[in-house]
């Protein structure tokens, strides 16, 4: 959002129930109760309210989302961001204070994964692989251990 200024504004006292589409960059500081599409790029202002679901070519997120967000290119979690759903962009940023629960996707390369099977499932690497078993042992104490197999 840097080089691009701001060409929709959708100010703190305004509620839209409804989907919005738009091809130029959007900056949101009110309420949105559905799905937001943009061309361009995306500012969630801090006190802006988001039900809905957002796909962008990039996204700065200072206020409150709930759904999943998508960009082309990147994702910013300012400080003041609460965002409850997955995201999947090419590049992510975090500050910290931001609150996300959910998913993440961050791709830089916007290739699959050198390690999928044919049926998309993760490969996991060896090292890691194993069983999670009680421990006779560690069971006098209370607890679990993780033992390889």
């Amino acid at each position: 959002m840097d080089s691009e200024a701001v060409q929709t504004t959708i100010a703190e006292d305004i509620e839209i129930t409804g989907s919005v589409k738009c091809a130029s960059t959007i900056q949101i500081d009110g309420k949105l109760n559905g799905d937001l599409s943009s061309s361009g790029n995306t500012t969630i202002g801090a006190n802006a309210v988001i039900n809905g679901n957002i796909a962008s070519d990039s996204a700065v997120v200072k206020g409150q989302v709930n759904g999943n967000v998508t960009a082309k290119d990147r994702i910013q979690l300012t400080a003041t961001a609460k965002l409850t759903g997955d995201i999947r962009a090419k590049r992510l940023s975090v500050e910290d204070g931001a609150t996300l629960i959910g998913k993440t996707e961050v791709n830089p390369s916007g290739q699959s994964p050198a390690r999928a099977t044919p049926d998309h499932k993760p490969v996991q690497p060896a090292a890691e692989e194993g069983v999670l078993e009680e421990d006779t042992e560690a069971e006098d104490k209370g607890k679990g251990l993780f033992q390889k197999k």
